[in-house]
């Protein structure tokens, strides 16, 4: 047996913190990695707060938050645990070794070591009667034997199964409260008896035995010592048989193959089931075998199996359960075990109309149903109530659904949720749901879209909002072409009597430009946008000419016929940027374009070009700088031609 009967102050306790459950709050269960891997046997130590866990070749001590404290080593094949009466002394039984050994809780530190004799191989034990029971060998070769503490020096005696020959390593389960019983499971073969010993004498007597199906994985001891309760391979429950004559009296049904089961101080079961379907692993029966469950999925995988990794803390409080596999396993902590695990759903309509009604169902799932007419508290959040706003309570039906209607006041995102507080019995549970109420689509512009203005230009950008019901405070943004440039507010406010607010722009690139308003609780919100371009600012000169003059109504710059004209232009920069500069020759009455090329500006947006000389008198030409939105190598700014400089070559 894992869970010990408890002296009187702590069984005093226990019982006070059963009352402290049903009125304290609810605490949220808890799941820490732990380092501890196949693990085989669990005991619980309530005086020091700890739990002995045996692992590998050592014994893990762990508290009661799932930390390992430290490891008990050089322990080969470490097998079944046992706690003395008084809690005093740790016996574990060493399989690889051969022996059983005791430890100081204390202090941690060995304190007796009992060889069982060599190829025993021990790895069940049971303490009762100042006597360790051990089960030893393996298949056939499985026996019962005791270790005598109450001799000085304590004595070893094998062989005393009796008439029953054990199959397997036989698990052994004792209680003090009932200290001439010592239960055997032969659970290593298909037939599994279970064989009741009367120890009164010293030497076991059989008094009753029984098949009752083999493979057991684990099982207990009700208080008391009046039953055992056992799980493992092929039962969907845990199985309760009377040992005065090992009927069946109670079957406690799981889901799936049953793993593990604990007892509380109280009498309370708990079991974990393999749980292949991820649909609850772990089962708590508060209320007996004739009552439903409560159940709990602890894990999304299966269950370990193979050793007892479920178990009660000292006080009956809480119940410790071990998930995930080796190298991966959860310390789990299940602070209201014997309340029922509540689930609400809500389902309110996706879209509703504002000031309509509208109508939220819902159900609250539980192992145990709450009574008709169980109050669930219901709390709207929307814009008018950001911190929620309290409605009437619904009513719980017998079927576990509720409904209500309510006529919401704001449109918008509006949430409703639902609480159950929980009682003696059952946990709480909140959930909650969220319906899209219309609002009304506020009339927004701005002015100036699709305009064009010179570099440098301040321009005013007007937006208007018409009418809403009590937000009045419009944004301007201005998010220039390119990266470089951020969206930036320019202004917020709210608008004046004529429902205007302007902002001023000074238009150095193209320019998105966008009122925004937020809405309110009938209002939706809206955002406009005005598409404004920039030209780029563009100054172009001749240079080498020897003189001005006029051709026509034409300024021209005269150079040598065999002196190169060059022209410095002069534009706004960007990274990237090239202007293009288009050359043409007059003749006949007309201009011929001869050239139209691309050329990069210096980071200063200059750029100086040789146009070359004519060679011939008498040529009359022009140039001019073009900025071209994209083929510029940027889209920053709207297309800007430069203006025409003409030039003329003589003698």
């Amino acid at each position: 047996m894992r869970i010990r009967t408890l002296p009187a102050a702590v069984a005093t306790a226990a019982l006070f913190g059963s009352l402290l459950l049903a009125v304290s709050p609810a605490v949220a269960d808890t799941s820490v990695p732990i380092g501890v891997g196949d693990v085989r046997d669990t005991v619980v130590d309530g005086a020091h707060q700890h739990l002995y866990m045996s692992t590998g070749d050592g014994i893990a001590v762990v508290d009661n938050s799932g930390k390992v404290v430290t490891t008990l080593t050089g322990l080969p094949q470490v097998s079944d645990l046992q706690l003395s009466a008084d809690g005093s002394t740790l016996y574990a039984a060493v399989t690889g070794a051969d022996k059983i050994v005791a430890f100081d809780t204390a202090t941690l530190s060995q304190t007796g070591t009992y060889p069982t004799g060599a190829g025993t191989a021990p790895r069940h034990i049971a303490l009762t009667q100042g006597r360790i029971w051990f089960g030893y060998g393996d298949q056939w070769d499985s026996g019962l034997g005791e270790v005598d503490l109450t001799a000085d020096p304590a004595t070893v005696r094998l062989d005393l199964a009796g008439d029953h020959d054990f199959a397997s390593t036989p698990m052994l389960y004792a209680d003090p409260a009932n200290p001439d019983t010592l239960v055997a499971l032969d659970g290593g073969i298909s037939s599994g008896p279970i064989v009741v010993y009367d120890i009164a004498s010293g030497t076991p007597v059989i008094r009753v035995t029984a098949d009752e199906g083999g493979f057991y994985g684990d099982a207990a001891l009700t208080q008391g010592g009046q039953s055992i309760l056992v799980v493992g391979q092929g039962r969907r429950s845990v199985e309760e048989y009377r040992l005065s004559d090992l009927a069946k009296v109670h079957d406690y049904p799981l889901n799936n193959q049953a793993e593990t089961v604990t007892v509380a101080p109280d009498g309370t079961i708990a079991a974990t089931s393999l749980d292949t379907d991820d649909t609850g692993d772990t089962f708590v029966f508060p209320g007996g075998a004739d009552a439903p469950a409560s159940v709990r999925n602890l894990s999304s995988s299966w269950m370990p199996w193979g050793g007892h990794t479920t178990t009660w803390s000292a006080d009956g409080s809480k119940l410790f359960v071990l998930t995930g596999s080796s190298g991966s396993m959860q310390f789990q902590t299940v602070n209201e075990p014997r309340k029922y695990v509540t689930k609400l759903a809500v389902n309110a309509p996706a879209t509703a109309t504002r000031a309509k009604t509208l109508t939220v169902k819902g159900t609250l799932t539980t192992g145990l149903k709450p009574p008709a007419g169980t109050p669930l508290n219901v709390v709207r959040t929307d814009l008018l109530s950001p911190a929620g706003k309290a409605l009437a309570t619904t009513k719980l039906a017998a079927n576990g659904t509720f409904s209500f209607t309510d006529v919401p006041p704001s449109g918008g995102s509006v949430r409703y949720t639902v609480t159950y507080p929980g009682d003696a019995t059952h946990t709480p549970a909140s959930a909650s749901d969220t319906v899209a109420v219309s609002r009304a689509t506020p009339a927004l512009t701005l002015t100036n879209n699709k305009k064009t203005y010179d570099y440098g230009k301040k321009v005013t950008f007007t937006a208007h909002l018409g009418t809403t019901y009590s937000n009045r405070t419009v944004e301007i943004w201005a998010d220039p072409y390119g990266a470089d440039k951020p969206n930036k507010l320019l202004k917020t406010g709210k608008v004046d009597a004529h429902g205007n607010l302007s902002a001023v722009v000074t238009m150095s690139r193209d320019t998105a430009v966008k009122a925004v308003y937020k809405g309110d609780s009938r209002y939706a919100p809206r955002t406009v946008q005005s598409k404004a371009y920039a030209h780029v600012k563009i100054a172009s000169s001749l240079s080498k000419y020897y003189k001005t003059g006029k051709i026509g109504s034409t300024s021209y710059r005269y150079f040598h016929k065999n002196t190169d004209a060059i022209l410095t232009t002069t534009m706004t920069y960007y990274r990237g940027r090239k202007e293009r500069l288009d050359l043409q020759v007059y003749s006949d009455g007309r201009w011929y374009t001869t050239d139209s090329e691309y050329f990069a500006l210096g980071t200063n947006g200059k750029c100086v070009v040789n146009l070359g000389h004519a060679g011939t008198a008498g040529i009359r030409a022009r140039v001019r700088a073009v900025y071209v939105d994209p083929s510029s190598g940027d889209g920053v700014n709207t297309t800007t031609t430069g203006s025409w400089q003409y030039f003329y070559f003589s003698n």
